[in-house]
């Protein structure tokens, strides 16, 4: 079931889904690459171990990505595909950017945002990839691309609503049956054979927003996408870099633990009930350090410091840190292996 991405190769339709902060880091990654598919490091605040994260925090986190790619490329062992995720929304993002094309990845995946620059800088020749909520996102991202840099996407990631973290939909798309990640993923299937029709080339798109088993491949494989990215079932597995508290978190976790947030940029998010979003229903949560991460962020009056919050997960403290997760976590009662779970969506186990 191989799939070519423009001159690469991808043995299995995984990708690993980006995670930060500290969730998505060279561990994981490379363990799924290490399978033939692709891992993904994600670069929101994987600076946060780093001593100098608050002084000095693009540098950290350019640092910490360096070691973090080194970690995954051993692991991997030269099998499967290596990204770098990247919001669009984040503060140094030219500056990040600048490290992940230059740095030895394979691809570029980048969301939060329509990514209309990225190609200017892509000297190297990695694979690049949007993120999108759908059809008319991918349009405008296709459209500018083509037109400022006679180029298209290597690879599309759609992200449908069922997603955990930070979602590209209003409150009434999230309640509105109508827009449901089937219907999502054929509009961009017909889309993207219409640019095959004209030109030849194939783009292959992947379909994200808690899918995580063999019908969800099957389902989506029928639709035209090439495979699925996966988020949270890869969270909870032995590999997953993040705390284990996040993962006993998520292992015991239901859809009535579900919440639906609104991130300091302004983006509606999913994540798990906790101390602290009980404390977000009473008021704000005045950040307590900045590190002017999010472009649309105001410190003096943000509801909370979203980046605070995500580096406390990360360091275990799930009660009163932010957990995003994915909807089906009802399905996710046991912590697995990267095979495992690898196998499980292939159909084999």
């Amino acid at each position: 079931m191989e799939i070519r991405i423009r001159d690469r190769i991808l043995n299995i339709p995984i990708v690993q889904g980006g995670m930060g902060v500290g969730v998505s880091l060279g561990g994981l990654a490379g363990a799924v690459a290490a399978e033939g598919g692709m891992g993904t490091i994600s670069m929101v605040g994987i600076g946060y171990r780093e001593e100098d994260f608050y002084k000095n925090f693009t540098n950290s986190c350019i640092r910490a990505y360096k070691k973090e790619l080194e970690k995954a490329k051993e692991i991997a062992k030269g099998r499967g595909l290596i990204a770098a995720n990247l919001m669009s929304v984040v503060e140094d993002y030219d500056q990040l950017e600048e490290a992940i094309l230059d740095s030895e990845i394979d691809a570029v995946v980048v969301g939060a945002g329509l990514p209309l620059n990225l190609p200017k800088n892509n000297i190297k020749k990695k694979l690049l990839a949007p993120i999108v909520s759908g059809k008319r996102a991918l349009d405008v991202i296709v459209r500018s691309w083509k037109r400022r840099y006679d180029t298209l996407p290597d690879f599309v990631i759609l992200e449908g609503k069922g997603a955990g973290g930070h979602l590209g939909f209003g409150l009434e798309e999230l309640d509105d049956d109508k827009v449901n990640l089937p219907s999502l993923a054929k509009d961009v299937a017909d889309y993207l054979k219409g640019i095959f029709d004209d030109t030849g080339i194939s783009i292959p798109f992947f379909v994200a927003g808690s899918v995580m088993d063999a019908e969800d491949l099957k389902t989506y494989l029928d639709i035209g996408a090439s495979g699925l990215q996966i988020g949270t079932r890869f969270l909870a597995t032995h590999e997953a870099d993040v705390h284990e508290n996040m993962k006993k978190k998520v292992v015991e976790s239901t859809s009535k633990d579900l919440r639906i947030i609104k991130s300091p940029v302004g983006i509606y998010g999913r994540a798990l009930a906790n101390r602290f979003l009980e404390e977000l229903e009473e008021g704000r949560i005045p950040p307590k350090r900045c590190v002017n991460c999010l472009k649309p962020c105001e410190p003096k009056t943000t509801n909370f410091c979203i980046q605070e919050k995500l580096v406390q997960t990360a360091r275990g403290d799930v009660e009163n840190g932010l957990v995003f997760c994915g909807s089906r976590v009802d399905e996710i009662n046991e912590i697995l292996s990267v095979r495992q779970v690898i196998d499980r969506v292939l159909g084999v186990e």
